[in-house]
């Protein structure tokens, strides 16, 4: 059962959470580690961890995309260089 923090209380992971989160967007996988550390901390503790959790979606989201532009891109490099269009 997880529960949310009191009032002017700090829980584990909710700092870093909030890091990975803004991280996520721009370093992919970095933040998605970040994330995922954070929302770990937070679960053993018992709390929940909205920022961390939200993190580790946008990261792994984030990831897929930029894996699969990355693959579309070498395939047409790969494809100008065959036809001979590149030199």
């Amino acid at each position: 059962m997880t529960q949310d923090a009191p009032a002017g209380m700090d829980y584990p992971g909710k700092t870093l959470g909030i890091v990975g989160l803004i991280v996520a967007i721009f370093f992919n996988l970095i933040g998605l580690i970040i994330s995922a550390i954070a929302l770990n901390q937070s679960k053993k503790a018992g709390y929940k961890n909205t920022p961390a959790l939200v993190g580790v979606i946008i990261g792994a989201v984030l990831f897929a995309i930029g894996i699969i532009l990355s693959i579309v891109w070498g395939a047409a490099i790969f494809a100008a260089i065959s036809s001979g269009s590149m030199s």
